[in-house]
């Protein structure tokens, strides 16, 4: 089951609503083939182990990290694939939240004489699909927020576009590819001008889509993340009606959605997550600066909260102090869930709700 578990993080925030599942199939005490869940979804992870493996299945045992589902979607249930197989017992990790399916293999496949087993690695199996049981239990998706800031806890270098060295900036793109959506602010994109695009080598392709929190379309035309948007599928919340502005970007093929505002008219995070989650993002990930990043945390909309350390200090080339803010913020409410020494430089993930 760790074995499984290693391959559903493999296309983890990119099989577009559905859990990314692990499976393994074994025979005469040794794997003979292993599947997850195909980018974007379908084929399911049981389906491409079972039609992976070179050997007959007949009497073989399959660990799978999810319940396998038992309802007709685009394919035919794992139940069914199974049950054709010639499997003989069946291991999985925790139900599936999914009412179609949910509690429902075991009878099923029971019925066929396959005995089935419930509960092997469930406490690591629930914490890696706590994004999934969210998006379904949930009116919002599930929301990881990161934070780069210097051993003085400055968020901005006056002299120097970076803060963390290149192990903790490729750590950041491991975590992009681990998402099915980014979210910024307009004010991000002006003062920095960033792709927010998965770039290492391998993961190329999954880079996920990004969401511009825009109010008043001030995002530039001439901005990195606009030019990539044919090939980066790039989204706008706005409330401010500029209709020439929406007409271009429209034209360069970026969606854009009317959000309502808040009371200070901005535009309002909940049903900005409520509307990605219409658009069918489970996994959000907040890249952006302090204002944005303090917004949410206000409102209690982080799930996953990762903060990078810097090694070195600015002094006086840093700006943007969060020090003393945090501390107060995270005090008594935070649950350390990892921490990462990334050559020199730290970081912590917390876990807020």
């Amino acid at each position: 089951m760790r074995l499984a578990l290693t391959q559903a993080q493999k296309n983890l925030g990119n099989t577009n609503g559905n859990p990314s599942v692990g499976c393994v199939i074994t025979k005469n005490s040794s794997v003979i083939s292993v599947g997850c869940t195909s980018i974007n979804g379908r084929p399911h992870a049981e389906h491409n182990a079972i039609n992976q493996s070179r050997t007959n299945l007949k009497g073989a045992e399959l660990y799978v990290t999810l319940e396998p589902c038992s309802h007709y979607g685009r394919t035919i249930p794992c139940t069914k694939s199974i049950i054709n197989s010639g499997v003989k017992k069946v291991f999985f990790s925790i139900n599936d939240p999914d009412l179609r399916s949910h509690n429902k293999c075991s009878k099923l496949l029971g019925n066929k004489k396959i005995i089935v087993n419930k509960g092997i690695y469930a406490r690591e199996s629930n914490v890696f699909y706590r994004s999934y049981i969210k998006f379904k239990r949930n009116f919002l998706p599930f929301v990881t927020c990161k934070l780069a800031v210097s051993k003085d806890y400055f968020t901005i270098n006056k002299k120097n576009k970076w803060i963390t060295n290149r192990f903790s900036r490729g750590r950041v793109h491991l975590m992009r590819s681990n998402h099915d959506c980014i979210i910024t602010s307009s004010k991000t994109i002006i003062d920095d001008n960033p792709r927010l695009t998965c770039r290492i080598n391998g993961l190329n392709d999954s880079s996920p889509s990004r969401i511009i929190l825009d109010n008043k379309l001030k995002t530039p035309i001439s901005s990195k993340i606009i030019k990539d948007a044919s090939a980066y599928p790039t989204i706008i919340f706005y409330n401010k009606i500029k209709k020439n502005k929406v007409k271009l970007l429209k034209k360069l093929k970026i969606k854009i959605y009317k959000i309502p505002t808040n009371n200070d008219g901005d535009l309002d995070l909940n049903k900005s997550l409520i509307k990605a989650k219409e658009l069918g993002f489970s996994r959000i990930f907040i890249e952006s600066g302090i204002k944005l990043t303090t917004n949410f945390l206000n409102r209690n909309l982080i799930n996953d909260f990762k903060l990078i350390i810097s090694n070195k200090k600015l002094g006086k080339d840093g700006d943007g102090n969060i020090k003393k803010y945090f501390r107060l913020f995270l005090h008594n409410k935070k649950n350390t869930i990892e921490k990462v020494n990334l050559f020199g430089e730290k970081l912590t993930t917390y876990k807020l709700k």
